[in-house]
C-alpha cells in the first residue's frame, strides 16, 4: 500500500499538530518517532508524519535528517511532501527552515514552494508578509525572548531571505482572498520571476483551505499545520481518498502525570493553573549536579503523591530566571540538562505505572518520546487546536499528549485529562 501524503516535522509537538490537522480532514495518520528502520511495519494509513528533533540542531544535521525522512517517505509511495515547522517560524538567521527547504526541493527536483506558518485558530496570522501572534507582531510577542530561537523580525520575507541564497516573494492577501485560482496564478508569476519561495498571507481558515487547494500540484509544501487544512480534499477530488475516518480516544487506565519544560507564556499560565489543582515540583537546573539522580528524586516524589491525582513536574519559569540559568550554565548546556532530566523522569514514571502522560514543549516532547523508545503514535481526537491525544504504538500501552509550548488554553492540562474515559 502506498501513502498519499508524507510529512517531515522539525519537532515532536509540531508533528502531532500536523497529524491532528490531517485527522480532522478525514485522513488516517500515523506519526513516527524519527525515520523508521527496516523492521517497522506501517499500518494501513493515508499519511505519515515523521517527527524529527531538528529545529535547533546544526543546519547540516537538520538537512541530513530531513533528507533521510524524505527518502523513506518516497519509498512508501508518498505523492506529496510537507515540511512542517512552528507557526511562529522558530529559526535563526542561519536556519534551519531555509536550508532544509532548499535541500528538499533539490532532492525532489523542483524549483518552487511556499512558506506559510499561519494558524488562525491559535492566533498566528500573516498579512503583507508579516507574522502576527494574536494582535501583535511576532517581534513584539513572547517569542522575542525564546531561549533558543528568539524571533525579533516579523517580516517573513526578510527572515527567510537570510536563510537561503534564493529569492523569496510574497502572495499578498489581496490575491489570497480571491481564491485558489488567483493564488495559482500568483505562483506562476513568482516562478517566472525566478522566485523559489513564496510567503503566503493568511488570516482565516478559509484562506488556508484555498491555499491548500492551490498547492495541489506542488511537490513540496512548507509551513505550519494550518496550511495542511486543504490537502485532504485535494486527494478526494482526485478520487484517492475515501470518506473521513473517525479518530478514537485512547481508553487507557493508569496514573496521570504532566511534564512541562516549555517557558512560553501559554505554558507558564497552564502550569500556574495546574499548581492550584494538583501537587507540583519545580526542576531548577542550577541545583542539579547529577541529572539521573535528580530525576530519580523527582520520580520518588511523584510516586509518593496520591495515585489518583495528577502530578506536575515542571521547569517552566519566568524569562528573567531562564536568562540567569543560561548565563550560568550556557544556553546549550542548560537545555540539554533539562531535556535529559525529563527523559529520565518519563522513563521512571512509566516504569512505575504512569499511563496518561502530558508533555509541554517541543524540545521536552522530543526528549521524552525518544527516551521512552516508542517508534510511532496513533493520532486520536483533538484536545485544543493543534494538540490531540495520541496512543503510543508499543509496550506499555500509553496515552500521550504532546503540546507545543505556545498552544492550549489556560486549563489545557485539566481539560486533556478530563477527556479520557
Amino acid at each position: 500500500m502506498s501513502i498519499l501524503l508524507g510529512a517531515i516535522a522539525d519537532d515532536f509537538t509540531g508533528a502531532t499538530d500536523l497529524a491532528n490537522t490531517l485527522v480532522r480532514g478525514g485522513m488516517r495518520v500515523v506519526q513516527t518517532v524519527g525515520v523508521p528502520d527496516g523492521g517497522f511495519a506501517l499500518p494501513e494509513v493515508d499519511a505519515v508524519v515523521v517527527a524529527l528533533k531538528s529545529r535547533t540542531t546544526p543546519a547540516e544535521e537538520a538537512v541530513a535528517d530531513s533528507l533521510a525522512a524524505l527518502d523513506w517517505l518516497q519509498g512508501e509511495g508518498a505523492r506529496q511532501i510537507v515540511f512542517k515547522y512552528c507557526s511562529t517560524f522558530d529559526s535563526t538567521d542561519k536556519g534551519n527552515i531555509g536550508p532544509v527547504a532548499d535541500a528538499l526541493l533539490d532532492r525532489l527536483g523542483d524549483d518552487f514552494t511556499i512558506a506559510c506558518p499561519a494558524f488562525p485558530a491559535n492566533g498566528r496570522t500573516i498579512y503583507n508578509g508579516h507574522l502576527f501572534v494574536g494582535d501583535v507582531l511576532l517581534s513584539a510577542s513572547g517569542m522575542r525572548n525564546h531561549p533558543l530561537t528568539p524571533m525579533r523580525d516579523a517580516n517573513l520575507v526578510s527572515v527567510l531571505s537570510r536563510q537561503t541564497p534564493h529569492q523569496v516573494g510574497l502572495v499578498h492577501y489581496a490575491v489570497v482572498r480571491d481564491g485558489a485560482g488567483a493564488i495559482r496564478q500568483r505562483f506562476d508569476a513568482l516562478r517566472s520571476e525566478g522566485r523559489r519561495f513564496a510567503i503566503v498571507d493568511a488570516v482565516t481558515d478559509a484562506d488556508l483551505e484555498a491555499i491548500g487547494e492551490a498547492c495541489a500540484d506542488l511537490a513540496l509544501i512548507t509551513g505550519g499545520s494550518g496550511v495542511a487544512m486543504g490537502l485532504p480534499e485535494n486527494f478526494r477530488r482526485q478520487g484517492r481518498l475515501g470518506a473521513p475516518a473517525t479518530a478514537a480516544l485512547p481508553a487507557i487506565d493508569g496514573r496521570p502525570a504532566i511534564l512541562a519544560g516549555s517557558c512560553s507564556d501559554a505554558t507558564r499560565l497552564q502550569v500556574a493553573h495546574a499548581r492550584r489543582l494538583w501537587p507540583g515540583l519545580l526542576i531548577d537546573p542550577l541545583t542539579v549536579e547529577d541529572a539521573e539522580r535528580s530525576a530519580r528524586e523527582a520520580v520518588d516524589w511523584a510516586l509518593a503523591q496520591d495515585p489518583q491525582s495528577p502530578v506536575l513536574i515542571y521547569s517552566s519559569d519566568e524569562p528573567e530566571r531562564i536568562r540567569a540559568i543560561q548565563e550560568s550554565l550556557g544556553r546549550s548546556k542548560a537545555g540539554d540538562l533539562v531535556e535529559r532530566m525529563f527523559g529520565h523522569i518519563a522513563q521512571g514514571l512509566v516504569a512505575n505505572g504512569v499511563r496518561r502522560l502530558i508533555v509541554a514543549g517541543g524540545e521536552t516532547s522530543g526528549a521524552v518520546t525518544q527516551a521512552l523508545g516508542f517508534r510511532a503514535l496513533e493520532i486520536g481526537p483533538e484536545i485544543d487546536p493543534g494538540v490531540p491525544w495520541t496512543r503510543a504504538m508499543g509496550d506499555p500501552d500509553l496515552a500521550l499528549a504532546l503540546k507545543s509550548g505556545n498552544f492550549g488554553a489556560e486549563d489545557f492540562f485539566e481539560k486533556a485529562l478530563g477527556m479520557l474515559p
